[in-house]
């Protein structure tokens, strides 16, 4: 083969080859920040969001920091990961206000912003992939009422009073005991920043300021864990409610310690909000607001196939 032959078909190699392999630039990328990452909900919602961007053919990324209290450290990852340039990116808010003059540069950069679990009190998210938590707080509300004779007293422990799950779950829980079950009396609402082991300590103390509490709802996993063991260690008995999964919730249900709990759709939360930022990039115009779902459960339905299906380790 002469010299100029061999040019030409190694040139024609190259450039075969760099046809077939797309630049970074075409691909497409997805980070999602959510809350925090200690939790198992939160484990689920990155299994669902992995099962999506597999099926989509989009490399996506998933963190949080390391506790739910940490509002300072999410908005750094969420600037962190917007400098990266993404096609569009997924976000679940610690604070519902603290994060929206950087998804306002998300935004000018034509950047979509799919909000998931979590919404901000913006209208720059073109949707928010998350479970109804005012009505299924308000289930909660109801399951307690008809624990405790639909009269008495009860607490309330909460992840949180800045992101709308914590906001929306508590005012759920109490406008639905004000409406609809007027004898019971909310005695003390507070906030452990879904941290088991102050949660726990904020059930004991409630317990001891309360003698007459007839029941305490735990408003996330680490919330409801940390009052099941906060009641255990006061050797006081109350009916406990909890919200959402993982492997110490159904052991406190199923040894009777915890009455039940209402369980959201985490692995659908995570794929509705990959899907949902694939849809963007094509121009397809998503709903504002995607319920992913919501179930009670129990002893008497925890092993039930379609609940089974929704909980998580």
């Amino acid at each position: 083969m002469s010299k100029k032959l061999f040019l030409g078909a190694a040139l024609g190699a190259l450039l075969a080859v760099g046809a077939s392999a797309p630049s970074r630039a075409d691909e497409t990328y997805i980070p999602l920040i959510s809350k925090g990452f200690q939790h198992q909900f939160w484990q689920a919602v990155k299994l669902g969001a992995e099962q999506a961007a597999k099926e989509a053919n989009v490399k996506i990324t998933f963190e949080g920091p390391e506790t739910e209290a940490m509002v300072d450290k999410q908005i750094d990852m969420l600037s962190a990961a917007l400098a990266k340039k993404p096609s569009a990116i997924g976000f679940a808010a610690l604070d519902s206000k603290a994060a929206i003059p950087l998804l306002k540069k998300a935004q000018a950069a034509k950047i979509p912003v799919i909000a998931f679990d979590s919404g901000v009190d913006s209208d720059i998210p073109l949707t928010t992939c998350t479970t109804d938590n005012v009505a299924a707080a308000g289930l909660a509300a109801d399951k307690m009422a008809g624990a405790i004779g639909d009269a008495g007293e009860v607490g309330v422990v909460v992840h949180d009073q800045t992101s709308r799950t914590g906001i929306d779950r508590r005012d759920g829980f109490l406008n639905e005991m004000k409406a609809k079950h007027p004898n019971i009396k909310v005695v003390d609402v507070q906030y452990g920043g879904g941290d088991h082991l102050k949660s726990a300590e904020i059930a004991k103390t409630m317990l001891q300021a309360h003698s007459n509490l007839k029941g305490i709802f735990g408003a996330n996993e680490g919330s409801a864990e940390g009052v099941a063991i906060g009641v255990k260690e006061s050797g006081k008995k109350v009916v406990i409610i909890g919200y959402d999964s993982g492997k110490e919730q159904k052991d406190a249900i199923r040894s009777g310690a915890m009455l039940g709990a209402i369980t959201q759709n985490p692995i659908g939360i995570g794929k509705c909000t990959v899907e949902s930022a694939v849809k963007a990039l094509k121009g397809e115009k998503l709903p504002k607001v995607v319920d992913t779902g919501f179930y009670w459960y129990d002893k008497s339905n925890i092993d039930d196939p379609k609940i089974a299906a929704v909980l998580y380790d």
